[in-house]
């Protein structure tokens, strides 16, 4: 029945200053970039490595949602990386503060969590 993932949708809270945060931080590439004004809200399709991955939607005055990691939900989007220490030094660089890596007992791949403009949880896992 299911193929694969599709995409995943999130809402932000300035829509500038996320898509400044997963294109030119991130460097996720924008397929098509929406203003629908019906609903006041943009949506930004975007695309890691020529596959469409994220929606990022604007709405007027979103209400906010806990994010925690063990809140109820949506635990965390995570990205693969070949380099952690490549990235998280990239992720400094524009000020990105991430935890200390640490290593999956189960896998033993290093990886480590930081957080998008509006605070979704976000992880970094090295391949």
């Amino acid at each position: 029945m299911l193929q694969a993932i599709h995409h995943i949708a999130v809402i932000c809270s300035d829509y500038e200053r996320s898509k400044q945060f997963y294109t030119e931080i991130l460097g996720l590439e924008i397929i098509r970039e929406v203003y629908r004004l019906e609903r006041k809200s943009y949506k930004l399709d975007l695309a890691l490595n020529g596959q469409y991955v994220i929606e990022l939607f604007s709405f007027p005055d979103p209400p906010p949602r806990s994010s925690q990691p063990e809140a109820n939900g949506l635990r965390h989007l995570a990205f693969a990386v070949s380099d952690i220490d490549k990235a998280v030094a990239h992720l400094k660089t524009h000020d990105v503060i991430t935890e200390p890596v640490r290593i999956d007992p189960h896998t033993e791949k290093r990886f480590t969590f930081f957080t998008d403009p509006d605070g979704l949880p976000l992880e970094l896992y090295e391949q």
